[in-house]
């Protein structure tokens, strides 16, 4: 799975914005629009946490780290950030918005392990721009139609390959741009809200995943 790194305009405004909406909640979330958070350095680059980054979460807590990313243009909420996983995965709330179809869409024949258990097929795998600030990652996202809460899954390739390191602890991403260390910060309400849709859901209730 391959990934490759260039600079952009962060100042370019995005396409649009995708959400996704819960039906088992009955609402739409929503989110700040906010870009990385600049850091000013004094000697070198250091890509580390300490208790300062703690500073506006709830300790102790087991939270998912969720943020918004600009995806193929868009600004697309309800990301999980995962640096246990290989793999990027696509939604199909995403695959819906970004108005995909089956022919942008190039093979992709192993089988992948849903968070239910099951073993999904996908339909296929697309490589798109993924933005922070000025840096942008090509990422390959593999597209599958089952339930969840989030729009997609980033993972270690693309947090390799944009030279960051995440923490679910302190609920931020660090990377490096243009000599400086940039933030990207979670949205503790709407991770919650997406625990809440998975944890309501209901094994074989597909009922938000058809139409890919």
């Amino acid at each position: 799975m391959g990934v490759e790194s260039r600079r952009d305009d962060p100042l370019k405004p995005p396409l649009g914005t995708i959400n996704v909406i819960f039906a088992a909640l009955g609402r739409t979330g929503s989110w700040p629009s906010k870009g990385p958070k600049r850091c000013k350095l004094d000697d070198q680059l250091v890509l580390g946490f300490s208790d300062a980054d703690k500073v506006g979460t709830v300790q102790p807590h087991d939270d998912a780290l969720v943020v918004t990313l600009r995806i193929g243009g868009y600004d697309v909420k309800r990301v999980m950030v995962d640096q246990g996983s290989a793999a990027e995965i696509m939604y199909p709330d995403l695959y819906r918005g970004l108005n995909l179809k089956l022919s942008d869409l190039t093979p992709y024949s192993s089988s992948l392990i849903s968070f239910e258990g099951r073993v999904v097929t996908p339909k296929g795998q697309i490589r798109l721009p993924v933005q922070t600030g000025s840096e942008v990652v090509e990422v390959d996202f593999i597209v599958v139609d089952v339930f969840s809460p989030y729009t997609a899954i980033v993972a270690r390739p693309w947090l390799h390959a944009l030279g960051a390191v995440s923490s679910t602890l302190h609920q931020k991403i660090k990377y490096p741009s243009e000599g400086q260390v940039c933030e990207i910060r979670r949205d503790k309400s709407i991770a919650r809200q997406c625990l809440v849709a998975a944890i309501q859901h209901e094994p074989g209730a597909e009922s938000s995943t058809k139409g890919l």
